[in-house]
């Protein structure tokens, strides 16, 4: 039955995905894998540096435009709510469901896998760090601006450049023959 041609059914509807969409799909995972797996080996590397050589609320750079301080958040972004851990948990959670089941179809080009992957890969990395321990390791302090990791930078670079570049989708043109 799988001959050249033939279209395979998709689960979810009378959408049917050829070989070629096979293909483009499986590309957007291996890009959005790869940009996952690079995010989240740079952030976990970095926390360790941190973690490894400079103490809890220690400061390297000290007046420098970006200095590196040591600090831990059990909450969301900017340290709010430590209380609901779990939900960041779930929002995480979501947010890489998400992205693997349906986010292929806003990442047709390079780019905007790349995008997906670094939301995905930063998502990953601070839920992993919220499961095993509790809590992120923030650490690049920009003095006007709340401490942050690298997983945080990919989310909000990810998500500012994702919105900027996908934007609404426009209704395919039709010509009259």
């Amino acid at each position: 039955m799988g001959g050249r041609g033939r279209r395979c059914a998709l689960p979810a509807g009378d959408r049917t995905l050829t070989p070629a969409a096979n293909a483009s799909r499986a590309r957007y995972y291996v890009v959005i894998g790869i940009t996952a797996a690079i995010v989240i080996g740079l952030d976990h590397l970095t926390k360790w540096l941190v973690v490894s050589h400079l103490p809890l609320h220690g400061e390297f750079g000290e007046g420098a435009i970006v200095s590196i301080d040591h600090v831990e958040n059990k909450g969301a972004a900017f340290g709010l709510f430590p209380q609901f851990q779990w939900l960041y948990l779930i929002v995480a959670a979501v947010v890489i469901v998400y992205i693997l089941l349906v986010g292929f179809r806003y990442g047709t080009g390079t780019f905007r896998q790349v995008l997906l992957g670094m939301i995905l890969g930063g998502a990953i990395s601070n839920g992993i760090d919220r499961l095993l321990q509790g809590q992120v390791v923030d650490f690049i302090d920009l003095h006007w601006w709340p401490v942050f990791n690298v997983a945080d930078m990919c989310i909000v670079i990810g998500i500012i450049l994702a919105v900027l570049t996908l934007g609404p989708r426009r209704p395919a043109t039709t010509t009259a023959a």
